[in-house]
């Protein structure tokens, strides 16, 4: 497999010019990354996922982009980490960002709410990007739900 492309990243997704999103990805594709011009990686999967890469920070930080983790439980998400995730983001604005977990799952999810709240996107638009890597499972949709219903910017 190619490393050189961003395309070749496990579910990689660009949802616009400064923001993509995507599973895990390997040492060798953060060197991709950083030649596409992204400044800041936001990482939502555990250290302890069976795909993580136990040095990631430093790989990032040695390609010379910022590095961010918000851990964030698959079977247990909180609207703590996902205040986390949209202080990171509007903090960081003014960068090009890619944001990971182990399968881009928590990530679309999450993605899905920002742009919900944060940026006004319908729910069918924003939907769509989110259902192209899954449909989430019931605990994932609750979750979603209560951000929803109890969220205030």
């Amino acid at each position: 497999m190619s490393t050189k492309r961003l395309e070749d990243i496990d579910s990689f997704l660009q949802l616009s010019d400064v923001i993509a999103t995507c599973g895990q990805p390997t040492a060798e594709q953060f060197a991709a990354i950083k030649q596409s011009g992204y400044q800041l990686i936001v990482n939502l999967a555990l250290s302890t996922s069976s795909n993580a890469l136990l040095n990631e920070k430093q790989i990032v930080e040695s390609q010379g982009m910022e590095y961010a983790h918000i851990p964030v439980l698959w079977e247990n998400p909180t609207i703590k980490d996902v205040t986390e995730f949209f202080n990171t983001l509007e903090a960081n604005a003014n960068k090009k960002i890619l944001v990971h977990c182990a399968a881009n799952k928590r990530v679309s999810a999450f993605m899905y709410l920002y742009r919900r709240l944060h940026q006004g996107m319908n729910d069918q638009e924003a939907k769509q990007d989110l259902n192209q890597i899954w449909i989430p499972n019931e605990i994932w949709s609750k979750f979603m739900q209560e951000v929803i219903d109890n969220y205030h910017s």
